[in-house]
């Protein structure tokens, strides 16, 4: 389920960013990534949103990061730690994916990163458990 169709849309306020190769939306707390099929996620993608998110959030941001898995597309998992100690923004990631291959491939990035990461089988799930956070609890 893409997230601007779904319930938590209307519940959440978030910013849309549309960009050639998927569309990003920016809550309070978290970004929920839908990446359009069959792009390459290079580095050069993750760094063009990197700085829209530092555009948006500032500096420093601590925020949730929800990979949800709509379509299908390729990433090198090994970004993903050259991304964090690069920009050390995410605290904490959620891949929702919505078939057994998708949640393999989550499986094998789940155990690629050193942060926390929860497979999820539904976006609303997946922004629970960012919710919930200890990070995000005042």
């Amino acid at each position: 389920m893409i997230f601007e169709t779904s319930e938590p849309a209307s519940i959440f306020k978030h910013q849309k960013l549309t960009l050639d190769f998927g569309v990003f939306y920016f809550c309070d707390q978290f970004i929920i990534v839908e990446i359009n099929e069959g792009i390459d996620y290079t580095w050069d993608k993750i760094e063009i949103v990197a700085m829209m998110v530092v555009e948006h959030y500032g500096n420093n941001p601590k925020l949730g990061y929800i990979s949800n898995r709509v379509n299908s597309y390729s990433v090198d998992p090994s970004l993903w730690d050259k991304f964090h100690n690069t920009y050390n923004m995410i605290v904490a990631s959620a891949i929702v994916s919505y078939n057994k291959f998708g949640s393999l491939n989550a499986e094998i990035e789940k155990r690629l990163t050193y942060k926390s990461t929860k497979r999820c089988t539904s976006l609303d799930e997946a922004i629970v458990w960012i919710t919930n956070l200890k990070e995000f609890k005042n």
